[in-house]
Parts: structure tokens; C-alpha cells; sequence
């Protein structure tokens, strides 16, 4: 019998990857695909009359403008403003006000100001600096599927094999289609959809896998414990098939109480630690 106390012990405080942080392939993507406009805009640093060279540069390259919000760490093509002289929703893809108006909203953004007194020296170099920054708000993203992600890795190291020997995101439907099992005790025959991370097959059992990991703390952790308790229990009734839940992170030690409920009735219900000493050799091989 495992100590619950001795296991969550194990629990790591992060799981964050090398590419984690930033993606970088994407920062140069997006810049790559206004690189041109930027360059054309570069003219206008240190410029001694900046407000009648923006206006000649907009009326021959109108394309540059769509490159002003990414400047402001904005994304999209608009951009909302109100102040004392009004309400205003410019556009950036199709101008939607005069030029005089433009330069007003480049003027008070402080735009002008950065290029004219030189602050900045490559507007190529600041607008990506602007995109790495904006690239750290898909971290959430991404750590959602790290847990994923690590377990993937380590299904494979333990030599099974994408589309032969384990199946990723499938629906319960699809695995009692492929393997002729009734699973409808699990999907309230057929009335709600399921589908589970991962499913591995061997020659006597389907083990369908679940993955996640915590961080923080809040009510989800201890629905997702009860969930997978009883997800748990209503497998055992299934001949063929396991339930097996992957999971980690500190967030757990403040749902401790739902999560030893699980792990009392679950059999199958393992952290990054017993990856890391085998534990899927001794289950799937």
C-alpha cells in the first residue's frame, strides 16, 4: 500500500519547459510579416518635422498604419480612445478618420515623441521586444499542455508507439467503436461526450488517461477529484479497461482531502515522480 501523505510529498512546484517562456518561432513570424512597413516607418526617427513626414509617408504607403498598434502592444487592427475631444475607434487596416486625426492620436499616444527624440533607434528591434512581451501572455496556453506533453514523452520512452500502441484526445465513442467495448457507464449511456488525453492499448486491456497539473490553488481542483473518482469507480465495473490519472503540482496540497479521496479507490493514479522511476514500464509493458 502507498503513504497519500509520503506521495503528494513528491508534488513539484513547476513543470515549465525550455519553451515555455517565449516562443520565439512566433515573435519572428509576426514580425516578419510587417518587417517591410516597419523599415518604411523607420525613416521618421529623428525626424525634425515628424508630423508632415508621417502625413507624406501614410498617403504613399497607407500600409504602414497597420503596424501602429502592434508599436502600442496592442493586437489587432483597432484601437479605442476617449478623452475630452471625444470617442474614437480607429482603424489601422482601412483609415476610418482624416490624416489629421491620425496624427493627433500619434501625438498623444507618444508615439511621435518615442521616434522624433530618438528613444528608440530600430523600430524592427522595439516592435519585436513589444511582441516578446506580448508572447509571455500565451504561457497559460501553454502550460496547459505541459503535463500533456511530459507524459507523451514519457509513453514514448517506454516504446509505444502514436496511432499503434497509444491514441491521443479520443472520445469514448471512438474507443467503443475500435475496440468493440461498452463504455456507456462512463458516458451516462451516451448523453454526455468524453474524451480522455490519451489511450493505450495492450493485448488484454484499454487504459484510458487523464493529465493535468496545478499550480495554484481554487474549486476546479477538487471538481476534477471528484470527477476522476468517480470516473474511478464506475471502471472498475468495466472488464478490459483502466482508468489512469497523471497529475501534479503544488496546487493539490490546498485540495488535499478530495485528492486522497481518489487516490483510496483509484489504483492507477500516479504523479511525475513515479514516471520518473518507471512506473508505465510496470503498467503498459
Amino acid at each position: 500500500m502507498r503513504n497519500f501523505s509520503e506521495w503528494l510529498s513528491k508534488f513539484k512546484s513547476s513543470i515549465s519547459d525550455y519553451s515555455y517562456y517565449i516562443d520565439f518561432e512566433k515573435v519572428h513570424r509576426n514580425i516578419d510579416t510587417i518587417k517591410i512597413e516597419l523599415n518604411i516607418l523607420n525613416s521618421l526617427i529623428g525626424s525634425k518635422n515628424i508630423e508632415q513626414e508621417f502625413e507624406t509617408l501614410v498617403i504613399r504607403y497607407p500600409e504602414t498604419l497597420k503596424c501602429v498598434p502592434l508599436l502600442l502592444a496592442v493586437r489587432g487592427s483597432e484601437i479605442y480612445v476617449i478623452d475630452g475631444d471625444g470617442e474614437f475607434l480607429y482603424s489601422f487596416r482601412n483609415m476610418n478618420y482624416s490624416l489629421e486625426q491620425y496624427k493627433i492620436f500619434m501625438r498623444k499616444t507618444g508615439l511621435f515623441n518615442l521616434m522624433e527624440k530618438h528613444i528608440i533607434s530600430n523600430l524592427i528591434d522595439y516592435a519585436t521586444g513589444v511582441e516578446t512581451g506580448l508572447d509571455s501572455n500565451g504561457r497559460k496556453n501553454r502550460g496547459g499542455h505541459l503535463m500533456e506533453n511530459l507524459v507523451e514523452s514519457y509513453l514514448q520512452k517506454t516504446g509505444l508507439i502514436s496511432g499503434e500502441t497509444y491514441f491521443k484526445e479520443m472520445k469514448i465513442s471512438t474507443i467503443e467503436t475500435k475496440w468493440n467495448i461498452d463504455l456507456s457507464i462512463l458516458s451516462n449511456q451516451g448523453k454526455t461526450t468524453k474524451k480522455f488525453d490519451f489511450v493505450v492499448k495492450t493485448d488484454k486491456t484499454i487504459y484510458a488517461i487523464e493529465t493535468n497539473f496545478y499550480t495554484g490553488s481554487g474549486s476546479k481542483l477538487n471538481e476534477t477529484a471528484r470527477s476522476y473518482k468517480n470516473i474511478a469507480v464506475d471502471a472498475k465495473q468495466i472488464e478490459g479497461f483502466e482508468f489512469v490519472w497523471f497529475t501534479d503540482g503544488q496546487g493539490w496540497k490546498s485540495a488535499r482531502n478530495n485528492l486522497e479521496e481518489t487516490f483510496d479507490v483509484l489504483e492507477h493514479i500516479y504523479c511525475i515522480n513515479d514516471m520518473e522511476n518507471n512506473i508505465m514500464n510496470r503498467i503498459f509493458v
